[in-house]
């Protein structure tokens, strides 16, 4: 089930087990996969707000080291933040907890998924 949040929200939900859902203290996905944060849907605006330091150097998505992007500060399962929440791109915002997504990153960081 997707559920549709204003595009600034920081989305929190309860597991069947009582365990928060809560994306600010996860970052599961943020830490996943150098391919998950490309640009696709964004128009030219929208990506030259977001700072280059940011940016991949073939400009398809986010920079990342490893598989974990540059703008996620925290360590993921405890806390973590978007250095740049309110210009982060499209599918960053798409990826909502307990979605296919979510879980397939929370489960390679093991954490609860269920």
């Amino acid at each position: 089930m997707r559920i549709a949040l204003p595009l600034d929200a920081t989305p929190s939900f309860l597991l069947s087990d009582g365990v928060a859902f809560d994306c600010q203290s996860c970052g599961a996905c943020c830490a996943y996969s150098a391919d998950w944060p490309r640009f696709s849907t964004e128009d030219d605006d929208q990506l030259d707000r977001i700072p280059e330091k940011f940016v991949s150097a073939d400009l398809s998505g986010m920079r990342c080291e490893g598989n974990r992007c540059l703008a996620l500060t925290g360590e993921v399962g405890k806390h973590t933040a978007c250095g740049i929440y309110e210009l982060r791109p499209d599918v960053c915002r798409a990826c909502m907890p307990g979605g296919d997504d979510c879980l397939m990153a929370r489960a390679a960081h093991g954490l609860a998924i269920a």
